[in-house]
């Protein structure tokens, strides 16, 4: 008769066991819940330091340049994201991004097509990449890196035969192409019109992500793709679909970008891959999938972008910034794999 309530006993003293947790296991599963939470600790922690370090990096004007250079990384960080979510890569963003800029560019300037009808076809060129990828990844069956390592050096080409090399100067181009690096004031600082542009990618893939089925499904083909399947997600159109709009996003970047820099040049930003890439994880997004959110990314390209600004406020030379940068990066993903260690 005494056998249950011991067996009882046995199995509340082992729950009692199970549920001891240090404080470092709690700090690990509350990172693992609020994935976001790191880097918006590490960008508070680094405008601190540097504002006293340096004084004029509080200042409106250096706020201004600090937003301005992070919109174009920014928006590409947030199509970065979803792809990475699943549990994939683009190395060919940034090629994507100077192929869809050049096509707007030269249907407007050279073509003579009008403005909103350039850049139609510059969105149009960026799904169309997007598709391409996302076909061969899908259908065709290849690693997310070898056929985004491909299209890499197949957009590259494009953008460069399809210009001929050229560059189109912001005189030759229509308002509304340089319109993003409009700016207006907002609190003393200086805002563009690109700054606007990426916010808005990020508020609509935000709630895309958390409040619809399809950012559900994106979120449970990245954590597990065999489950995935068996709960009934059709995980090829999910992967496909994340691929079309991820190059959206791109081609709406080199709007952007066509307003930061008031042209259009083949051979600018082709390496932005690298730096959306670490964006992405920096912000606290697993290069494994399934873990992350789209805010995190858009902290994580304000904080190397802070970076770089605060560093060269401090005199510090260029290469060493590229030091702390890819420092950053294997402490972030260093932490990642921490953190996923919750889930054990």
């Amino acid at each position: 008769m005494t056998q249950p309530s011991t067996a009882n006993g046995a199995r509340d003293l082992a729950e009692e066991f199970l549920d001891r947790s240090t404080p470092l296991s709690r700090v690990r599963a509350t990172l693992h819940r609020y994935p976001a939470l790191s880097p918006a600790g590490v960008l508070i922690l680094t405008v601190i330091v540097f504002g006293l370090i340096n004084d004029r990096f509080l200042r409106p004007e250096n706020l201004s340049l600090i937003s301005q250079q992070v919109a174009v990384v920014g928006t590409l960080a947030a199509a970065q994201t979803i792809i990475i979510l699943t549990a994939g890569i683009d190395l060919s963003i940034g090629a994507v991004m100077v192929m869809a800029s050049m096509v707007m560019a030269q249907t407007a300037s050279s073509s003579g097509w009008s403005p909103p009808v350039a850049i139609i076809a510059g969105l149009l060129v960026g799904v169309a990449a997007g598709g391409i990828n996302g076909f061969l990844v899908t259908r065709v069956k290849l690693p997310p890196f070898i056929v985004t390592l491909g299209t890499l050096s197949i957009f590259m080409a494009m953008s460069l035969l399809y210009s001929g090399g050229q560059t189109v100067r912001g005189t030759d181009l229509p308002d509304l192409l340089t319109w993003t690096g409009t700016t207006f004031d907002a609190a003393g600082v200086r805002i563009s019109v690109g700054v606007v542009l990426m916010l808005l990618v990020y508020l609509v893939l935000a709630y895309a992500l958390h409040r619809t089925a399809w950012g559900r499904h994106v979120y449970a083909v990245g954590d597990d793709v065999e489950s995935a399947r068996l709960a009934g997600i059709r995980v090829n159109r999910v992967r496909m679909s994340v691929y079309l709009v991820a190059g959206f996003i791109i081609a709406v970047t080199a709007w952007i970008l066509i307003g930061r820099t008031n042209a259009a040049n083949p051979n600018t930003g082709t390496d932005l891959n690298l730096d959306s890439i670490t964006a992405v994880v920096i912000g606290g997004t697993s290069l494994f999938g399934g873990r992350g959110v789209v805010w995190g990314s858009l902290l994580g390209a304000l904080i190397v972008g802070v970076f770089r600004n605060g560093l060269a406020l401090a005199g510090v030379d260029v290469l060493y910034q590229t030091l702390a940068v890819g420092l950053l990066v294997i402490l972030a993903v260093a932490v990642d794999q921490w953190i996923r260690k919750a889930q054990r």
